[in-house]
């Protein structure tokens, strides 16, 4: 494969600049924490200058998760990423003119928590989906939010209590219908990479006498990630580091990982025809039968599936598998957790021409 190299970083964080508690020093301290490479603050429709740089060995990068305030009930954030902009000026029109604005300021986008599931608890845990389709123009979407799923677990209050104190009872992966509306999206021939985060606010809670500042952005950081395979290592260098990395977030050269129960770091999957070769977000054409490789860290349930259906499940750390066709080719890992099965890696796909 070429000369890329792995980094993990979380994409979709909050801060006192919106609606986080926390400013931007002692997130990048808990990335640092964690052991994340980097960091991207997406506070609601602001974007603060002045502050990307490396904190040690973390880079903190700026993005902006915008949308019409105005709009009840809430629907359709888009995390802005790259925008040479602040981007909350051109929120009241439509979403399709905030993107094209956006492609225009030289950003890229991912549909934030495209399909949510509203607690009864409070406006507060509303649900908020995408909500206007067709959409144009996007790098892909955010398959896995991790406060979306607590926000699902919320059914009441001693739901949101107990997992707001274990989290990983009943944390199992991306909503199935997000994973559908994904394939749905490939299928119509549309390139999508995705995003997992954490969508960390570190909020304080209040549950009669108990006060408690539940996931606490230490904790999250340690949970749902994205990693992102660059072309060349990162310097150290802001500007360099900021390009490599918004490339290959661009074209979705990811993964979705659950670092919790056991980091994801080392996943590959790689797919060869010939001489040529591809990994996550490229485009292989194939010339003849096609190689597909799955390397894992630990030992996981490996499911290969082309065009949203399953071609291939092999328990293991490695799997080599021949196919001829083309295609859409995405895995999906599962390991056991907490004694449940839960989502432990989803790829961005592997096109196949």
């Amino acid at each position: 494969m070429r000369d890329y190299r792995e980094y993990a970083g979380n994409l979709h964080v909050h801060s006192v600049y919106s609606d986080g508690h926390a400013p931007h020093q002692t997130i990048v301290e808990a990335a640092a924490a964690a052991g994340l490479n980097f960091v991207i603050v997406t506070d609601h429709n602001v974007r603060p200058e002045g502050l990307e740089n490396y904190y040690g060995r973390v880079l903190l990068l700026i993005g902006e998760e915008v949308h019409n305030a105005r709009r009840q009930p809430q629907s359709s954030h888009l995390l802005v990423y790259n925008s040479s902009q602040e981007l909350s000026p051109y929120t009241f029109g439509s979403s399709h003119t905030l993107i094209q604005t956006a492609l225009a300021r030289g950003g890229f986008c991912y549909l934030a928590h495209p399909i949510e599931k509203a607690s009864p608890l409070g406006p507060e845990l509303a649900a908020i989906p995408w909500a206007d389709w067709p959409v144009e123009g996007i790098s892909g979407l955010e398959l896995w939010n991790y406060m979306s799923e607590f926000k699902s677990l919320a059914w009441a209050k001693p739901a949101a209590l107990i997992y707001g104190l274990q989290p990983a009872w009943g944390i199992t992966g991306p909503f199935r219908a997000t994973l559908r509306l994904w394939d749905e999206l490939l299928n119509q021939g549309r390139k999508l990479g995705v995003l997992g985060n954490s969508d960390a606010h570190a909020t304080v809670y209040h549950w009669g006498p108990v006060t408690r500042q539940l996931f606490p952005y230490a904790y999250l950081f340690r949970c749902v990630n994205t990693h992102v395979l660059t072309q060349g290592a990162l310097t150290g260098e802001v500007a360099h580091d900021k390009e490599i990395l918004y490339d290959a977030l661009r074209i979705g050269r990811t993964w979705v990982g659950y670092d919790l129960p056991h980091s994801t770091r080392g996943f590959r999957f790689v797919a060869r025809s010939g001489a040529a070769q591809a990994t996550v977000g490229e485009e292989l054409r194939r010339l003849g039968a096609i190689t597909f490789e799955i390397t894992l860290p630990a030992p996981g349930d490996i499911h290969l599936l082309r065009n949203g259906k399953r071609v291939l499940r092999r328990y293991g750390a490695y799997v080599q598998h021949l196919l001829v066709d083309p295609g859409v080719y995405r895995v999906e890992v599962y390991r056991r957790f907490w004694g449940r099965k839960v989502g432990w890696i989803f790829s961005s796909p592997i096109y196949i021409l």
